[in-house]
């Protein structure tokens, strides 16, 4: 990935729903002016969610989607709404598509009242104008659009864009550092690290770093030490948590550390809610089951950070006989109950919305989460120290 594309989860997500033969995909192709999705007279066209990144004036970069029939019939007919459903965990704004000529019925209620409950911004979306008549609007947010001859599409267009909350200003690391600031960021090469390249977070601290006018430097766990004795005690340290332990020696304490992993826990998720969390390590007994959440799918290697590091870590930390259950992508369970505690990964991945949505879930259910970073912290002792440059911030 080019250090200048928006990436996947950093983009504005606009789920389409509707009963099947609704008019979502002619919308979608009426929204970006592009055959994107495919058309059809026939029922259930459309069967699992289907995701197009594009940049989409005034917006900017979006991710569209377009979801199942909410109507849709039959044992995999309730599969498909079940994901159509689950999609909800991702967006940020939901149109609600209601053919003109047949109004809100249970499925439109069903699913608005639920898009109520998750706080989700949603426009409702009359469709096939040119077939039908306007109706009065029912909600705050209702538009009555053709997708046939374009009426009223641009108005649709400039309605989203009265959502866009990804223009809130909330920085990865820009807001605590300031311009000049000589950042050094750890990066160990080992077996794990993708050939080639960066993986997200660093890409995205980097942009963030050069964005804030301040030095980004990236080294090796194993040059760390004579790199600082070369150059003297940077601004601020981000390390990656899984040499968190070897770094937080070498660093003097008087220099300001953190981990990829804890800016994004601040950055999407609740960072002290997660750093609270983190401490049931210390309250484990033999038999708890943990859930260790990946929000990407990747080849596992022999020294796999979540399926292999953590779980060791936290038998050897303590001494219990833990069993981990462990789920990546966009799998997340709905049932939590059995867990004593949840770790996910930094969520580089997936959006606010979605990691948000998942900390909820385990919050209603009252299970512990946390996530790499934080946990890690904790298992080494420095989790104060790694948490400090934004309790100095006044956070």
């Amino acid at each position: 990935m080019s250090l200048n594309a928006t990436p996947n989860a950093e983009r504005l997500h606009i789920a389409i729903f509707g009963r099947r033969n609704a008019g979502k995909s002619s919308l979608i192709n009426a929204i970006t002016g592009q055959n994107l999705a495919i058309v059809s007279d026939v029922a259930g066209t459309t069967t699992d969610p289907v995701y197009k990144n594009m940049e989409l004036l005034p917006l900017g970069p979006v991710t569209l989607i377009d979801t199942a029939g909410l109507d849709d019939t039959g044992e995999l007919g309730a599969k498909r709404i079940e994901k159509t459903y689950g999609v909800l965990s991702k967006t940020d704004i939901a149109l609600v598509c209601v053919d003109i000529n047949l109004g809100i019925g249970d499925f439109e209620k069903e699913l608005i009242n639920e898009i109520k409950r998750k706080k989700i911004p949603f426009v409702v979306v009359r469709t096939k104008l040119d077939e039908g008549e306007k109706v009065s609007p029912q909600f705050e947010h209702e538009i009555c659009v053709s997708a046939k001859t374009s009426e009223n599409i641009f108005e649709l267009k400039e309605l989203i864009g009265k959502f866009n909350k990804k223009e809130s200003g909330k920085r990865l690391v820009g807001d605590i550092i300031n311009k000049g600031d000589r950042v050094v960021l750890v990066i160990p090469i080992d077996s794990a690290a993708p050939k080639g390249r960066l993986i997200l977070p660093q890409q995205q601290t980097i942009r963030d770093i050069l964005d804030s006018g301040a030095y980004a430097m990236a080294v090796r766990d194993s040059e760390l030490e004579d790199f600082l004795l070369k150059f003297g005690n940077p601004d601020l340290v981000i390390t990656d948590s899984q040499v968190f332990s070897r770094v937080s020696k070498i660093v003097p304490e008087n220099v300001p550390m953190t981990s990829f992993s804890i800016l994004f826990s601040r950055y999407k998720g609740e960072l002290w809610e997660m750093a609270e969390s983190a401490k049931k390590i210390d309250s484990l007994n033999d038999g708890d089951k943990i859930l260790i959440a990946e929000g990407c799918t990747h080849h596992r290697q022999c020294e796999d950070i979540g399926t292999v590091k953590i779980p060791k870590w936290i038998s050897e930390k303590t001494g219990k006989k833990i069993d981990f259950d462990f789920v990546s992508g966009g799998d997340f369970p709905k049932d939590l109950k059995k867990y004593s505690l949840i770790i996910h990964c930094g969520g580089c991945t997936l959006t606010e919305t979605e990691v948000k949505s998942r900390i909820a879930l385990a919050k209603a259910e009252k299970v512990p989460i946390t996530n790499y970073g934080t946990m890690i912290a904790h298992l080494n002792g420095i989790l104060e120290r790694s948490t400090k440059p934004f309790k100095e911030k006044g956070e």
